[in-house]
């Protein structure tokens, strides 16, 4: 069990780590003219955009704006408070 619990903080941690990474890369979109925004996106991208491509081809950009994001960070959202449900269902 504790093993089980170890994972699952570690699961939920990593998935905390990477909502950050995603705003933050929400909101460097917003500076895209500044030149010190366009060398954190350069950082950000490679860790985010594939997962945000996932939800790209469910609902590609309308009209210059892009959801995905918000669709990315519902279903992290959504997994984090699955997962320590998960765990207690199992024992």
């Amino acid at each position: 069990m504790e093993a089980a619990g170890l994972v699952v903080q570690t699961v939920l941690n990593f998935i905390n780590i990477y909502l950050l990474l995603i705003f933050i890369r929400i909101l460097l979109s917003w500076f895209q003219t500044a030149e010190w925004a366009n060398s954190a996106m350069s950082v950000l991208s490679p860790i985010t955009d594939p997962y945000l491509n996932i939800f790209r081809s469910i609902i590609p950009p309308l009209g210059g704006m892009d959801f995905s994001p918000i669709l990315a960070i519902l279903a992290l959202q959504l997994l984090s408070s699955l997962l320590p449900q998960l765990l207690t269902v199992g024992y």
